[in-house]
């Protein structure tokens, strides 16, 4: 391989509503530790297991800027600095995305081969991963616009599937035109296509040239791009982030690239890959993808069964006791549960928006909520009163505030808390409180190596996130 470097994007801003309860839109599977085997999000995943290309440039990531926080976070505990981290400020499709990532690649070349990777796949063979990479390399740099295409193991209606035509016999590898795009198919259509042999499942990863993309995009969706480029103009850097200017980004067309530009295109090229690929789109395929017992069964967590078989069963927190049962999903959070046959576990997704429409927070919310300093999730609350865990990372502060209306107590129960007070300045061990007074000037700061955790006991007539009175913020937040 030449010098040519390698940009990853990352496609970092899915719901995962099909793994309800345990993602959310709060906090989407992208950013969960999903898999029995690995201590990192799949996020994490996504950008470990591309490490060892040759030529690779640090990513550029686009995310919903509610987790943006999130994201750098995840980066920093990998030892990664993105190129960019894009914040969209509305949910959009795939196309908006990827043009965002190329003409921001566009600033420093034209040349540069982009690889768009979803950031929520599971691929288990990484060493043939990498070795299809770099064989799209080469048909990318004769100007193919080039998708990867997942050898079927079975007739699968979760997928979108791709027609390959004639081989193009580009540099000796396996690529071929593609002839045909089809929508995510029943059962009796997705056995038909598996019969005929040259249809493969879409699976959402692209490797192109900036300069490649760019032409089609502008021959095929100008508006979108012109909208593109006028939402990165007057959008701004903040910290390690780019905001985009929220009135053109919402002009984009809200879809797909498939729609956008694959299906109208020519130089559309189809790269088999059969390294073990998923989308992990439904708890019925996280069960498919993870080690069983002799009964069929993946169990996780604080776990009892009796006469159980091929059955999902997790546990966050409580005690979860299942008897003579087969082929469910059971999932146990701290707010939630759910308990579904397995082959039902697709229309999960249709469920969180019935929950988000009768007025369910616990639709899109988790009880524990990210911050740019680590996270706090709250224990028990009253109309009047509210007690909380509050989890501060270590070498980090919350803004200097104050609240109009309630009062808190604070008890250290690990590490060591900084606690400014108006103008006293307090140090508290483990076992140790404060009581910051309504109308007070403060702030929490975690001056240890370790994560600082304690209990917050809030009083008042009003308990929302709102009544935050923001001085200083080192995060620039208001």
């Amino acid at each position: 391989m030449n010098n040519q470097k390698i940009l990853p994007v990352i496609l970092c801003g899915g719901s995962g509503s099909r793994l309800w309860p345990l993602s959310r839109s709060s906090f989407p599977k992208q950013f969960i530790q999903l898999l029995s085997k690995s201590n990192k999000s799949l996020l994490q995943e996504t950008i470990l297991r591309i490490s060892k290309l040759e030529n690779i440039d640090q990513p550029i990531i686009i995310c919903n800027e509610e987790h943006r926080f999130i994201v750098a976070e995840q980066m920093r505990k990998i030892n990664i600095t993105p190129k960019s981290i894009i914040l969209e400020p509305v949910a959009k499709n795939t196309a908006p995305a990827i043009t965002l990532a190329a003409l921001k690649a566009f600033e420093t070349s034209s040349d540069q081969i982009l690889l768009v990777l979803s950031s929520d796949h599971l691929i288990k063979d990484k060493e043939k991963f990498v070795e299809t990479i770099n064989q799209a390399f080469k048909v990318a740099n004769q100007e193919k616009l080039v998708l990867f295409g997942i050898k079927p193991t079975l007739p699968e209606t979760g997928y979108g599937y791709i027609k390959s035509g004639e081989s193009l016999f580009i540099d000796n590898t396996h690529s071929f035109k593609i002839k045909k795009f089809v929508e995510k198919p029943n059962l009796s259509t997705a056995k038909k296509l598996i019969s005929e042999g040259n249809y493969t499942w879409n699976s959402g990863i692209f490797v192109f040239k900036t300069g490649t993309i760019l032409r089609e995009l502008n021959k095929f969706e100008s508006d979108l791009v012109g909208n593109c480029e006028n939402a990165l103009k007057r959008g701004y850097k903040d910290l390690e982030f780019q905001r985009l200017d929220k009135k053109y980004f919402e002009k984009c067309r809200n879809i797909s690239i498939d729609k956008a530009i694959m299906e109208k295109t020519d130089l559309g090229t189809v790269i088999f890959f059969d390294g073990q690929w998923s989308d992990l789109g439904s708890w019925q395929s996280l069960w498919e993808n993870e080690e069983k017992d002799n009964n069929g069964n993946v169990l996780s967590g604080k776990i009892f069964t009796s006469k159980v078989r091929n059955s999902f069963i997790k546990s966050n927190s409580r005690l979860v006791v299942c008897n003579k049962v087969n082929n469910l999903i059971v999932v146990e959070t701290n707010d939630a549960i759910l308990i579904t046959d397995k082959e039902e576990s697709q229309n999960i997704k249709n469920l969180v928006n019935q929950l988000d429409k009768e007025g369910f927070p616990e639709a899109l919310k988790h009880r524990r909520v990210f911050r740019p300093w680590g996270n706090y999730y709250t224990i028990a609350e009253d109309f009047s009163w509210q007690v909380k865990r509050i989890e501060v990372n270590p070498g980090s502060q919350l803004s200097l505030q104050m609240h109009n209306h309630r009062a808190e107590h604070w008890v250290v129960v690990k590490g060591i808390a900084k606690v400014t007070i108006d103008d006293k300045l307090l140090f508290l061990k483990e076992n140790e409180s404060t009581f910051i007074p309504l109308g007070s000037k403060h702030r929490l700061s975690n001056p240890g190596d370790i994560p600082l955790i304690l209990i917050e006991v809030q009083s008042g007539s009003y308990l929302g996130e709102d009544d935050i009175v923001r001085f200083k913020d080192d995060y620039g937040r208001n």
